[in-house]
């Protein structure tokens, strides 16, 4: 049931995230991608207890992808 919670709450943020990347004038790519790493780290979570490979490649890739974005993020100045 904890797994399930976890991964859930990862589910909301990438939803969330996706919402926010749809409806925001200007996008804070450190808010989305922070989301979107959150999330992939809590789904990975859930996926160690009820494992499913094809679910852990995707995550992986999304948590890597949203990694180097929020890098990214963190190192460009403020405009």
């Amino acid at each position: 049931l904890t797994a399930d919670i976890i991964g859930i709450c990862g589910s909301l943020l990438f939803i969330g995230g996706f919402l926010y990347a749809n409806m925001a004038q200007a996008l804070n790519k450190l808010l989305f991608n922070a989301l979107n790493l959150v999330g992939a780290v809590l789904l990975l979570i859930s996926l160690s207890v009820n494992f499913n490979l094809a679910a852990v490649v995707l995550e992986v890739a999304w948590g890597i992808i949203a990694l180097i974005g929020l890098i990214r993020a963190l190192r460009k100045p403020p405009e």
